[in-house]
């Protein structure tokens, strides 16, 4: 019988890393459900969503700020599956900041979750992948498609995660591992429905006016495009940036 594959996901906790790991649980995946300290949401919500999919899941404490923390993730994985085949980057955070009062520190806080916690992932989880494996990275439509005022560290940091994928696609490439990004719309999870440092549940519901699909999106189904990506159905789809928006950032605007 053929082992099931192997999955490490950070962020996931809640909003798209929690679907996202029921969306591969339903695939047959055995899911590394990455989870930080200081994050409120109870990971043991995910363990349940997922064995009621049929999987089976594995908590793991990480923080993406820390090289170690991110290779013990890993290590842990091997040490109870032997093996991982998709690393799923989408531990994240979302902090508002005037430019002109923007700090160093918050700089760099940002860009050591947002952008290298992204590196750190897809690297601890390459060095087991073989042939077939996969990365996918969450990046934003701020950055990735738009500009966001007073969030330029965060905008910065997701598009440089799809400058970092599109290399992983090269570089990798040759090994039969495939890498991608996925920028989401307008989502409502708990870091969108933040009204201090995002639109909050009031600026979600009034969006849902100017996003074509006439709502903002949920978490499955931007889980449900990552579960893709990691399938054997994407096994010629790498190096590309996949935008789930429900059409918000090809409408004109009146």
């Amino acid at each position: 019988m053929t082992e099931r594959p192997v999955a490490m996901i950070t962020g996931a906790a809640s909003g798209i890393g929690a679907a996202t790991a029921v969306c591969l649980a339903e695939q047959g995946v055995r899911v590394g459900i990455g989870t930080f300290s200081g994050d409120p949401h109870d990971p043991e919500i995910t363990l349940r969503a997922v064995r009621e999919a049929g999987g089976e899941g594995l908590i793991v404490e990480v923080d993406v700020s820390s090289t170690e923390s991110v290779d013990r993730f890993a290590r842990t994985l091997m040490s109870e599956w032997g093996r991982i085949d998709h690393a799923v980057a989408n531990a994240g955070i979302l902090r508002e900041a005037a430019f002109d009062s923007l700090t160093d520190e918050q700089w760099h806080a940002m860009m050591d979750v947002d952008l290298h916690g992204v590196m750190r992932t897809a690297r601890a989880g390459l060095r087991h992948m073989g042939s077939g494996g996969s990365v996918t990275a969450i990046s934003s439509i701020a950055g990735g498609v738009y500009g966001w005022q007073e969030h330029a560290h965060y905008a910065t940091a997701k598009a440089g995660v799809i400058g970092l994928i599109r290399s992983l696609a090269v570089e990798y490439g040759p090994r039969g591992i495939r890498a991608n990004a996925v920028i989401p719309g307008l989502i409502r999870t708990p870091q969108s429905s933040d009204a201090v440092n995002s639109l909050g549940p009031e600026g979600l519901d009034r969006a849902g006016g100017y996003i074509p699909w006439g709502r903002v999106g949920h978490p499955r189904e931007v889980g449900e495009v990552i579960a893709f990506l990691s399938s054997a159905r994407a096994s010629y789809v790498s190096g590309q940036a996949i935008v789930v928006d429900g059409a918000l950032t090809t409408a004109m605007r009146d």
